[in-house]
This record gives C-alpha cells, sequence and structure tokens, in this order.
C-alpha cells in the first residue's frame, strides 16, 4: 500500500512549486515596484505599478493551474491504484472459486484410487 502514498507526495511536491512560483513573483513585482519609484514621469510610474500588478496576476493564475493540474494527477492516480487493487482482488476470488472445483475432483479421484 506503499504506492498510495505516491499522491501525497504529488501534492507535497506540488505545494513546493508553487510557494516558489508565488516566491518568484513577488520578487519580479518587487524589482518592478522599484523601478516605479525611480520612474520620473508620473505615466511610467502608473505604468510600471500596471506592471507589477499585472505581474502577481498571472503568477497567482499560473499557481493556480499548477495546483488544480496537480490535484487532478494525484486524484487520477489514487483512482487508478484503488482500480488496480480492486481488480487484482476479483481476480484472486475468480482464481479461489476455479482452484476449489479442481481440489474437490482431485480429492474424489484419490479416495477411487485408494
Amino acid at each position: 500500500m506503499a504506492e498510495a502514498d505516491l499522491d501525497v507526495v504529488i501534492r507535497q511536491i506540488a505545494k513546493a512549486q508553487s510557494k516558489s512560483l508565488m516566491a518568484a513573483a513577488k520578487k519580479r513585482r518587487d524589482q518592478i515596484m522599484a523601478r516605479a519609484a525611480k520612474a520620473k514621469t508620473k505615466e511610467a510610474r502608473d505604468q510600471f505599478r500596471m506592471i507589477a500588478k499585472s505581474t502577481m496576476e498571472l503568477g497567482a493564475a499560473a499557481a493556480k493551474r499548477l495546483q488544480i493540474s496537480t490535484e487532478n494527477t494525484a486524484d487520477s492516480y489514487a483512482r487508478a491504484i484503488r482500480n488496480a487493487e480492486e481488480e487484482a482482488a476479483e481476480a484472486a476470488k475468480k482464481a479461489a472459486v476455479a482452484n476449489k472445483p479442481a481440489k474437490k475432483a482431485a480429492k474424489k479421484a484419490g479416495k477411487k484410487q485408494g
């Protein structure tokens, strides 16, 4: 059942990547805001601020898409593992049922010979 925990690992890795992505977006925003502070005209300052705001919005959207994609992947993996386990259990039951009559027939054949 250790393989089923892989979906948890997938989610943890994505969470770390999402945090890294947001940190990079914030760093980039801060750099742009520093340029806005140094701007000589009001128009340039406003444009830099708008770019900084867009940078954060796009970074947040990318992080959200990453998170959704990861959740879908982890859920799909967990579902596939669960289905594989159910199929294996079902196959084992069928094999046990198929072997049971053969064992009874072998016992009867052994009694007739003895």
